[in-house]
């Protein structure tokens, strides 16, 4: 069914193109109703209008609060053209149809995001009339066409050229996008409030999403996939990143990407490196340089990281760069990348090159989300870390060195991002052998020392959780550890520190677990 519009109301708080959209409505013969700032833009702009106090009949008041939320506006929106008694309504009371409804909404969203913003401001930016307008022209798709997004303005005029009004085709995919916009906004509005009021877990939980891009497919190529980022979410990573070079990201690209950049935020204080695969880094390293800190890491497990993604959290420079092309990867990821570096990377016509920005900047508070069928987990995120690791209690004889206290360090910050069961053999600037989601703890002691590609006489050992057995330490001691951190708290705990005094092994008890399923 064809519509024909006769008149639009149009209020905007985006509104870049507005101007432009309502002048090709008028020279159609549209009348145009508008409101406050859009209002003025308008007629400053050769367009005339009627303002929405005239065409109510009633002043807008209350600081704007009220305008639009008047029976001339709903009735001229709401009514069912085709329905008789609806019809002898609007003619009783003068009221006339509104057939293009072009509304977004106050910028809530970028209003919260200000710099030193009060809270009443806040509170003000939350909009009322545009969202009811919305859902009512929504709602009454059949007749009126709604437009929340001005790259929709052409798609409008051009039907109205070919076909003399709107579809309803058309009509119902703009309702459909109409209520997604007004669903962000007010799953926006309940966020900030759920932070503000500080409740973590409330009894309705809407996640708000924008889309990003989509991707060629998901985790295999008959998945459909697409990637959509988190308004008001700021904290450097892959939803911020900004792809300078190469091919189009895939699902697990993303994935990648995000445990890459987790893993280098928990390095910050050094140049470090961190090697990627099916999320899960196969080699982490700090240096004196980006470079040292990238040999380091490769050294860990070479073959895996052939069609990685690598994690960097300084800026690329010309000589990791020229080392890093020697390899194939699938993705690099840093701060930035320096002019040279870029000239030689780029040279890799598929190798993606993502610029996340400074990475030593506050963590956000949002909470990690797990999708399962018919539902959603909700926790915090796994940001903690020690300060230091030497004030930690120590069950064994033997206490830890110096030197194996900065080795812990580093193997336990690695440990919190690798698939549990997970164990890492380390330096005190370097992953030795990782093992990595094995059903049995001994199993990932056991490929850990396997993937090391260097004796590790004198490195330690990192557990994400206990020792269910000693059998993990006795496999450790077999490859020369000489120092075990893990959370402790297994009912055999007594057999576990027994079997690290008889091999003479320092052991620290962290207290905390860091399951990553």
């Amino acid at each position: 069914m064809i519509v024909k519009p006769e008149r639009a109301l149009i209020s905007v708080s985006k509104k870049e193109g507005v101007a432009e959209f309502a002048k090709e409505l008028a020279a159609r013969g549209v009348e145009i109703i508008s409101t406050g700032g859009t209002a003025k833009l308008l007629k400053e702009s050769g367009i005339r209008i009627t303002e929405i106090g005239e065409f109510t009949g009633f002043p807008e008041m209350l600081d704007g609060r009220v305008k639009t939320l008047h029976p001339r506006v709903h009735g001229g929106i709401l009514n069912v053209r085709d329905d008789a008694e609806h019809q002898k309504t609007m003619k009783e009371h003068g009221l006339k149809n509104i057939d293009i409804v072009a509304v977004n909404l106050y910028p809530f969203e970028e209003t919260v995001c200000k710099a030193g913003v009060s809270l009443d401001e806040i509170i003000e930016n939350i909009d009322i009339g545009g969202p009811s307008m919305v859902r009512s022209a929504a709602k009454n798709h059949k007749f009126v066409t709604i437009i929340v997004d001005g790259a929709d303005y052409k798609r409008v005029i051009t039907e109205m050229d070919a076909q003399g009004g709107t579809t309803l085709e058309t009509r119902r995919d703009l309702a459909r996008k109409a209520y997604g916009h007004t669903a962000l906004y007010d799953s926006i509005i309940a966020g900030f409030f759920n932070n503000l009021l500080g409740v973590k877990f409330p009894d309705e939980y809407t996640l708000p999403a924008r889309k990003k891009q989509g991707m060629r497919y998901g985790e295999n190529p008959h998945q459909d996939s697409a990637f959509y980022v988190q308004p008001l979410i700021k904290e450097p990573g892959v939803s911020t990143g900004v792809q300078l070079h190469g091919k189009e990201l895939s699902f697990n690209n993303i994935v990648d990407i995000n445990a890459a950049a987790e893993i280098i935020k928990d390095f910050c204080g050094e140049p470090a490196i961190t090697i990627i695969k099916h999320t899960n880094p196969c080699g982490t390293a700090t240096g004196s340089t980006l470079l040292e800190a990238y040999e380091r890491a490769l050294e860990c497990d070479p073959v895996s990281a052939f069609g990685g993604i690598v994690g960097a959290n300084r800026e690329v420079d010309k000589a990791t760069a020229e080392k890093l092309a020697e390899l194939f990867l699938e993705v690099i990821v840093a701060p930035s990348f320096s002019k040279e570096a870029k000239e030689i990377l780029e040279q890799k016509k598929n190798l993606r090159l993502i610029e996340i920005g400074d990475l030593s900047g506050a963590r956000d508070n949002e909470l990690d989300v797990k999708k399962v069928t018919g539902g959603v987990l909700l926790q915090d995120r796994d940001l903690h870390s020690f300060d230091d690791i030497a004030a930690l209690p120590s069950p064994s004889k033997r206490k830890p060195t110096e030197g194996e206290l900065k080795a812990m360090a580093f193997a336990w910050k690695v440990a919190k991002h690798v698939k549990s069961n997970a164990i890492i053999y380390a330096n005190e600037y370097q992953s030795i052998g990782v093992g990595a989601g094995q059903m049995s703890r001994v199993d990932s002691a056991r490929i850990a020392a396997f993937k090391a590609k260097k004796p590790l006489q004198g490195c330690v050992m990192a557990s994400d959780a206990f020792f269910p057995f000693r059998d993990s330490v006795d496999q450790a001691a077999e490859q020369g550890i000489t120092a075990i951190i893990s959370p402790g708290g297994s009912i055999r705990d007594e057999e576990v520190i027994q079997a690290a005094d008889e091999h003479g092994i320092a052991m620290i008890f962290t207290g905390i677990r860091h399951f990553k399923h």
